[in-house]
């Protein structure tokens, strides 16, 4: 059932935000996959770096990555950082998608949630925040990815409880929004917590949900 607290949050966060073009079309599912493998760790700029190289010198599918050279994969990745794990992820993924599902993600992306989840995070590299991305962007499932922004904003606007690991996280959002809001609230949450709710100086006074953040007291100092 919606959370009061949360629709107001969200209300403000649509009024100041602007949601990105991109997410206005179903992603392709390969593509988000190696994607989100090149972002874990980095930042923005340097992920969408590292994926332009790897998209100039490959055709971003199962097959030709299964069938690069790890070195000629790391050469694109170094600007992303822990490049020589991440080209040796997205090899050994690859394979493992043309083998099993003759490198077309859909047939997994058709199954039940929870069954198509639990499959994709079979793949080696592939954990719940991964899986979570490429189910809500390439199949519109009712998933909230939680990456390290959305792990924190929500907690700093008691959306999520302080201690709460990734699964809490995202069911305590799920349950406090309507599906059809799952997707905002991934993004907004992100944007919010890049420009205001920073990691380590919020800026509190500027805040455009200073007013509903229990929290804002807590880093007064900081802003």
């Amino acid at each position: 059932m919606p959370n009061k607290h949360a629709e107001e949050i969200l209300k403000v966060l649509k009024r100041t935000y602007q949601m990105p073009t991109w997410t206005k079309s179903a992603a392709d599912p390969f593509r988000t996959l190696i994607l989100t493998i090149i972002s874990q760790n980095t930042n923005d700029r340097n992920t969408q770096k590292a994926f332009e190289r790897l998209s100039n010198n490959f055709r971003i599918n199962a097959e030709t990555l299964a069938n690069a050279q790890t070195r000629q994969i790391e050469a694109c990745l170094k600007v992303a950082g822990l490049y020589r794990n991440k080209a040796k992820v997205i090899k050994q993924v690859s394979k493992a998608v043309l083998a099993k599902y003759s490198g077309d993600l859909r047939s997994v992306l058709s199954k039940p949630l929870e069954e198509a989840r639990t499959e994709l995070m079979q793949l080696h590299g592939v954990g719940p925040k991964t899986a979570d991305v490429v189910l809500l962007f390439a199949a519109n499932e009712a998933t909230v990815p939680v990456d390290t922004h959305v792990n924190r904003v929500s907690k700093r606007l008691f959306l999520a409880p302080a201690d709460a690991d990734y699964e809490t996280v995202r069911q305590t959002l799920q349950s406090m929004y309507n599906r059809q809001n799952y997707l905002a609230v991934h993004v907004l949450l992100i944007l919010h917590g890049r420009k205001y709710c920073k990691a380590r100086s919020p800026i509190c006074d500027a805040c455009p949900v200073n007013k509903l953040c229990p929290s804002r007291n807590l880093f007064r100092k900081a802003c």
